[in-house]
């Protein structure tokens, strides 16, 4: 079997170069642990980027993927199949929700999101107003819906009908609001640019403006949803409930699956033929994810997210006050959570997760000032405790 470097070698030769990616290759996963080709072990606080909530390869969610897969891979969408519509009974009962589109991916989730504000909305109503410092998916509607100049870079011109209001100001929002908006798009908490929380007033403030503007208000769940922030959807703590809402990443736990969430009303506006997708709702994906939802809905569950949660942030707000140099506190909702860096810690970023890699523990480096930690929302106090060690040991030595 080829070992990390050779695995490198070939990768190198036939992929894009559009990752910078770590030199190792991933062979094998369980629980919040990853090995590499040549058997070293990582403690994974990126679950592929809040992908993996349940941690690698849970028992449930693989038997129900190879108890699907035997059965049926895919048929089109012109048929129903039963693990889709079991998945979207389970999404439908648990939020606000009365109706699903199933896509394959969180920007494939938006941009049906998008479609849909604007085909509802009527003509000449099609600018969505988004945050900047927000991240919406790699298409180029949702690049343009992304409030991140440094996304945008050659790929101009891009899709009309996308403004970015300065975030955490209403006033700001309201400024932009015109005869052509049809919606304000928002993640409740942001977590490409850095880990930050959109606080409660301030989404109230923006629901307020929906409804006297008459605009839908979309939240871009992908990485927030599915008990994430330790509630199964960001924005029940928040008092806030979205016209549209968009899930993914966890929602198969690895395999590729997205979903667009809204009422009956809104839904209405899409009718037969006015969008698709050939894989949307794949039945092996679609088994993956309702075997996730059942498990996270499951009495206690999201409790323990709660707990365990507060216990890492404790645990990250103590780091910060080790190496006040370094550090300056912690941001976030349950299991998506940032160590905010000073200006020299920022300075260190990209540096300390390379040597957290060199300590066999996956972590990523946030909007060019934080550390972020998505770990497995089943990561345990002792994993967490490894983490803060060796995280501990990496600011020591840099300090020094």
């Amino acid at each position: 079997m080829n070992d990390n470097a050779q695995w490198k070698e070939r990768g190198d030769k036939v992929f894009i170069g559009t990752y910078s990616r770590f030199p190792a290759a991933m062979v094998r996963g369980e629980g919040c642990r990853l090995w590499d080709a040549n058997g070293r072990e990582y403690l994974d606080f990126l679950s592929g980027i809040a992908v993996c909530a349940l941690g690698h390869c849970h028992p449930a969610v693989t038997e129900a993927i190879q108890r699907q897969a035997g059965s049926l891979l895919h048929v089109s969408n012109l048929f129903y199949t039963v693990p889709q519509i079991e998945l979207a009974e389970l999404l439908v009962a648990n939020s606000f929700a009365d109706k699903v589109f199933m896509a394959n991916s969180g920007a494939e989730a938006n941009e049906a999101a998008l479609k849909l504000a604007r085909i509802h909305s009527g003509p000449g109503r099609y600018e969505v107003i988004s945050l900047l410092g927000s991240f919406h998916g790699r298409t180029l509607a949702t690049v343009a819906a992304t409030g991140q100049p440094r996304f945008h870079q050659g790929f101009e011109p891009l899709p009309q009908g996308f403004v970015h209001a300065e975030f955490g100001d209403p006033a700001a929002i309201e400024a932009l609001v015109n005869d052509r908006t049809c919606a304000i798009l928002c993640e409740p908490l942001q977590g490409e640019s850095g880990v930050r929380p959109l606080e409660p007033e301030y989404l109230k403030a923006i629901r307020e403006i929906c409804d006297r503007r008459n605009l839908l208000l979309i939240f871009d769940e992908v990485q927030t949803g599915l008990g994430r922030t330790g509630t199964l959807f960001a924005h029940e703590q928040l008092g806030v409930t979205p016209d549209i809402m968009t899930l993914a990443k966890a929602l198969g736990n690895g395999l590729p699956i997205g979903a667009m969430l809204t009422t009956d009303k809104i839904a209405a506006s899409l009718t037969a033929g006015t969008h698709a997708s050939t894989f949307g709702g794949n039945p092996v994906a679609a088994a993956a994810g309702a075997a996730v939802l059942r498990l996270i809905l499951a009495d206690g569950f999201l409790a323990g997210v709660r707990e365990r949660g507060a216990y890492f942030a404790e645990q990250l707000a103590g780091v910060a006050r080790q190496f006040p140099e370094l550090a300056t506190g912690v941001r976030g909702r349950g299991m998506l959570l940032g160590l905010v860096l000073t200006e020299k810690g920022i300075g260190l970023g990209a540096r300390i997760v390379e040597e957290m890699f060199a300590r066999g523990t996956l972590i990523n480096f946030a909007g060019n000032r934080v550390l972020r930690f998505v770990p497995p929302l089943v990561v345990s106090p002792a994993e967490i405790d490894t983490l803060i060690e060796r995280l501990k040991a990496v600011l020591a030595d840099l300090a020094a």
